[in-house]
């Protein structure tokens, strides 16, 4: 009872602030499961499955409001998945001590990066829709992609930046691509990867799920109560 009740500590924890902040559940969860005893690859695998729970619902959501366009959507398919279904059978080969080294690394990269860049995604100015710019785009999607199929933790947060940084968009329409595109399609494609070359860890995820769920909504409830005060 302890473990469940930590895990979906963690787990809410995790998810609400991933919600709120376009990604970034890795950043706290998988490190977490790690720290709990898990291989490498069993925790990567069980943080995929739960973390897509928690971006089903902002599915809906964000195609009704219409925050999503359909060209770079299918690039980030076309680009991100490559890469996360070949770097899943990558990281089951690598041995956990240096995929730890390589967790911190890009954990601490993305903190220092967030301290230097407090402005970044406050107005929305598209650039780089045309050719060239899809194809550089593209290949570093590619290389993120590879990314979230090891690692995981904070690559949506990566993909938020850069679509910030390179593509012009504002924060709001960043979340809207990461949380769908990167948290159910390339999240999904890397846990059913890696779940097939690799263990999970099932009587682990009632708890995770619950807490993704409730994540979810204390997202819903926040963007309801700030949309209703605009109103007023």
């Amino acid at each position: 009872m302890f473990e469940q009740a930590l895990l979906f500590a963690i787990s809410l924890v995790a998810n609400t602030f991933s919600s709120l902040a376009g990604g970034g559940a890795g950043l706290i969860q998988l490190p977490a499961l790690l720290l709990l005893g898990l291989p490498f690859s069993i925790a990567l695998a069980t943080h995929k499955i739960a973390s897509v729970a928690l971006d089903l619902g902002a599915v809906a959501r964000y195609f009704k409001e219409d925050l999503l366009q359909r060209k770079l959507a299918l690039l980030m398919l076309v680009s991100g998945l490559p890469g996360v279904v070949i770097d899943g059978f990558i990281i089951v080969q690598i041995p956990d001590a240096l995929a730890h080294v390589a967790l911190g690394l890009l954990t601490i990269s993305l903190g220092v990066y967030s301290v230097f860049s407090p402005s970044l995604g406050q107005v929305y100015q598209a650039k780089n829709m045309q050719q060239r710019g899809f194809i550089i785009g593209g290949l570093v999607l590619f290389v993120i992609g590879i990314l979230n199929g090891s690692l995981t933790s904070g690559t949506g947060l990566f993909v938020t930046l850069f679509l910030i940084r390179w593509f012009g968009l504002d924060y709001k329409h960043a979340v809207a691509y990461t949380l769908v595109m990167v948290g159910v399609f390339w999240n999904g494609a890397g846990a059913v990867t890696v779940g097939l070359l690799s263990d999970i860890q099932w009587d682990w995820l009632i708890a995770l799920l619950l807490g993704s769920f409730i994540g979810a909504y204390i997202e819903w409830v926040t963007l309801f109560k700030k949309s209703f005060m605009l109103r007023l």
